[in-house]
């Protein structure tokens, strides 16, 4: 048996509620995987009693099957889009009549004649038939910050982009969690916008940034404050920055989930961990507790290795809803079981984590 099988990570963070303290504990069971190719935030939902799969590699396909187990069948997208090539479906939600909505991220091509570092947008999609014919609503979020044909990344040189939408539980907004990969460090980082649920319909010039505390400026071109800030800018070959956040609901612990990327060193997007963070009010970001690591990069096969969510186990669970114990899933492969739990905190309690070697972190 493989080292890793015997490996598991207790994570406890402060409190979603008061006195409340989070624990998240990561266990290895048998690997499982997704049923295609993933290169981005996978998103699924369930329609007739069966559940549907998005996987993205520049172009989306959806896999169906009774369960995240399978067997699945998968089939390649129709895609009616204005201009908005190679893109990766991210995020879905299905409302009660069957109609889907979904963002993607893609990455406009030939931005500059010496390099083909490109800049990420953020657009929305209808389907009146599961998933299977995509239409385009167009672009939703665009950064406003001048492009950096020098960004030494790899991939980016500024732009929006690798993120997870989650409706909050009220119905009244959808909210945004990606990546701001440019203009001055300050801003760049995990930042967050949000659309009215009455303006799905129509999501264009509707979508507002969070922005110095406030719901104020225009997803198209205006700014942000980070809820994540990067310690080291977007531009640089060794950058040290969250990313990719993958949001859910966690119904046992009656709050919100946050996964994240942590790229660190060379090369740019260098995986160093899985990190997991904690809120209980979409609504107010600067609330989410500070990220604490629940994943090492030497439980990975190689720097590469991305997109870390969970898929819960029961049948209408999601990416974006999940119970007290859910599939933890990188680069599109499932070996982790994580177990979350909720406890009474006393005054010396904090976050910290731990392996079967002993603590190896203390926040």
């Amino acid at each position: 048996m493989q080292n890793w099988i015997c490996r598991f990570t207790l994570l406890t963070v402060l409190a979603c509620g008061p006195l409340v303290a989070q624990e998240a504990r990561v266990r290895a069971v048998d690997e499982v995987a997704m049923p295609t190719s993933i290169d981005s935030n996978s998103p699924a939902f369930w329609l007739n009693d069966h559940l549907f799969w998005f996987g993205s590699c520049g172009r989306p396909v959806l896999s169906e099957a009774a369960n995240q187990f399978g067997p699945w069948e998968s089939s390649l997208c129709e895609i009616s889009m204005l201009n908005a090539w190679p893109l990766w479906m991210e995020s879905v939600w299905c409302d009660e009549d069957g109609t889907l909505w979904g963002w993607y991220h893609c990455e406009p091509v030939g931005l500059f004649e010496s390099s083909t570092l490109s800049a990420p947008k953020i657009g929305a999609i209808i389907s009146f038939d599961g998933g299977r014919t995509l239409y385009d609503l167009g672009i939703v979020l665009e950064s406003g910050d001048p492009l950096d044909a020098t960004a030494q990344n790899g991939y980016f040189a500024g732009g929006h982009g690798d993120f997870s939408v989650i409706l909050d539980r009220e119905h009244k907004f959808f909210y945004f969690f990606f990546d701001n990969y440019g203009g001055p460090a300050e801003n760049q980082g995990v930042a967050v916008a949000r659309l009215a649920f009455e303006d799905r319909f129509d999501p264009v010039g509707k979508v507002q940034k969070y922005y110095a505390g406030e719901w104020n400026e225009p997803g198209l071109g205006g700014r942000v404050t980070p809820i994540f800030p990067v310690q080291r800018a977007w531009q640089f070959s060794d950058p040290d920055a969250f990313w990719g956040p993958a949001i859910h609901w966690n119904t046992y612990l009656n709050c919100f989930v946050m996964l994240l990327n942590h790229a660190y060193g060379e090369p740019g997007w260098a995986q160093e961990g899985v990190y997991i963070s904690f809120a209980s009010d979409l609504s107010r970001p600067d609330t989410w507790q500070e990220p604490s690591k629940i994943l090492d990069q030497s439980e990975f096969p190689g720097w590469y290795f991305f997109y870390p969510q969970v898929m819960g186990l029961e049948a209408g669970d999601t990416d974006t809803i999940a119970g007290q114990t859910a599939r933890l899933y990188v680069g599109g492969i499932s070996r982790w079981e994580i177990d979350f739990s909720g406890k009474e905190s006393g005054p010396d309690s904090g976050a910290a984590l731990k392996t079967d070697r002993g603590p190896l972190a203390w926040w």
